[in-house]
């Protein structure tokens, strides 16, 4: 004979799948937050190393090339980035200008 007050088992396990499918959505929710900060993270990070660096825009009919900072938005490399070394000789060229919007020069020479 069944308790009057008791709950049947598949009553328990019932809610015992509502509780878990309850945990499941909070845990995916948590992790599209630590993907979505993730990102962020390393879009922060390669924002950081390209301010840290330098890119030479070609030459163009008629245009001199010339030098930007890795994160000038006037210019946007599909190539690498080339460190401050080579920034400095690039400089020197008679060939190639500083930009004059993010001076790239500032801190080279």
């Amino acid at each position: 004979m069944s308790d009057p007050g008791s709950i049947s088992d598949l009553d328990k396990n019932r809610a015992l799948a509502e509780w878990l499918e309850w945990q499941l959505r909070q845990v995916r929710n948590r992790i599209r937050e630590l993907e979505v900060q993730e990102q962020q993270d390393q879009r922060r990070r390669e924002r950081a190393r390209a301010e840290q660096a330098w890119k030479i825009q070609p030459r163009r009919s008629g245009d001199t090339a010339m030098l930007h900072r890795g994160g000038c938005t006037l210019y946007s490399s599909e190539l690498g980035f080339i460190n401050r070394e080579e920034a400095v000789i690039a400089l020197a060229e008679p060939d190639i200008e500083a930009c004059q919007i993010c001076r790239p020069e500032t801190g080279l020479v």
